[in-house]
């Protein structure tokens, strides 16, 4: 395996420890506050000694502000040392992927072997809002294509008859100046692809790249996807043997009844958003008074139970559990709640129930 996919473990975790982040504008809250809190947030798990930061793409969403996660991490390269900084992920079919290339081959080039790409085939919207992105441009059918040129790209290699060749270059990259017959040194970011289900694990498989699967979105798909993945590997010069990261939803506090009532409050967005509303997660008082309907309580016991809560000591008993099922090779967490002290909260009582070191002030 390349050094830019293994991650370190540490304290008496099982294996390597990540985060995504949504930078989250819960209900009174602007998306200034919520986009400081994930600096802070990056700042905190870079001292903790997380693996990752990862950071996801969404659009037409007001609570969920990572609209662009290149210009966040761009951002963000310059707030933390030694964390690895990514798109967890980017949406390819939002963008040309000539566009992709070159925000990670610039980031990669401010951060080098601290950056990841990873890549997704959802629109990270809504159908309207994906037409406004896209203005007509290919979609998720043809995902596959668009992969294979974004590699291309990336790597200066596009196959014989393209009609790019040396024509486009994705700059900064690994391009040449054969003129003058000088290289240019170039470390590109890793690819890995995302998926909540089993079509990205079979592509992942095939071309021998790491997956992330995100359980947070749909855990009843965990195992079959995974399954799938590693019985379909095939051994790349990227990786010798497949990698997996799994993403949880979390949510831990001093005490089971407040990582509840968090929890709670963003499965009652997650219930709104599956009505055509505004995800905006409500404050926990806010979303204790609402008056459900069975349906829409249903529908939040559903979210909630996807989510795994309490002390800092039963979400790791939970997230230790996942992992020795599932074989996953690095865990990766996301914080679901409502105020940034919350979920920063959280991430401090998981960090010190895996005893990560406190790091420097």
């Amino acid at each position: 395996m390349t050094p830019e996919i293994i991650a370190t473990r540490v304290g008496n975790a099982p294996v390597p420890i990540s985060i995504l982040d949504f930078a989250m504008a819960g209900q009174g809250l602007t998306a200034r506050d919520a986009l400081a809190a994930s600096v802070d947030l990056a700042r905190l798990v870079d001292r903790r000694g997380f693996a990752r930061y990862w950071v996801a793409e969404h659009h037409s969403s007001p609570g969920v502000t990572t609209s662009s996660p290149p210009m966040l991490l761009a951002r963000l390269v310059g707030e933390t040392k030694r964390i690895r900084l990514g798109a967890g992920g980017m949406m390819l079919p939002n963008f040309p992927p000539l566009v992709v290339a070159e925000q990670f081959g610039l980031l990669s080039s401010m951060a080098p072997g601290r950056i990841d790409l990873g890549i997704g085939r959802a629109p990270g919207t809504d159908m309207a809002t994906a037409a406004a992105l896209r203005r007509g441009q290919i979609g998720a059918e043809d995902f596959p294509n668009q992969l294979m040129e974004l590699l291309a790209f990336l790597d200066a290699d596009f196959p014989g008859g393209s009609p790019y060749g040396d024509r486009v270059q994705a700059v900064p990259g690994p391009w040449q100046d054969r003129e003058n017959g000088v290289a240019r040194a170039f470390q590109r970011p890793p690819v890995w692809l995302l998926g909540s289900s089993g079509y990205s694990a079979q592509l992942a498989a095939h071309l021998g790249f790491p997956f992330a699967f995100a359980a947070h979105l749909a855990d009843q798909n965990l195992d079959f996807a995974l399954d799938l993945y590693r019985s379909k590997f095939r051994p790349s010069a990227l990786l010798d043997k497949p990698y997996a990261i799994v993403s949880s939803g979390v949510m831990a506090a001093d005490d089971e009844h407040e990582a509840q009532r968090q929890s709670w409050a963003y499965s009652h967005a997650m219930m709104r958003m599956s009505q055509g509303k505004s995800f905006v997660v409500p404050t926990p008082e806010n979303a204790q008074t609402y008056s459900y309907t069975m349906q829409e309580r249903q529908i939040i016991g559903m979210w909630d139970a996807k989510t795994m809560k309490g002390t800092g000591a039963q979400v790791v008993e939970q997230l230790n559990a996942r992992q020795k099922h599932t074989g996953a090779d690095e865990m990766m967490i996301l914080n679901l709640g409502h105020t940034p002290s919350a979920i920063h909260r959280s991430t401090e009582l998981i960090a010190d129930a895996y005893a990560m070191p406190a790091g420097p002030a």
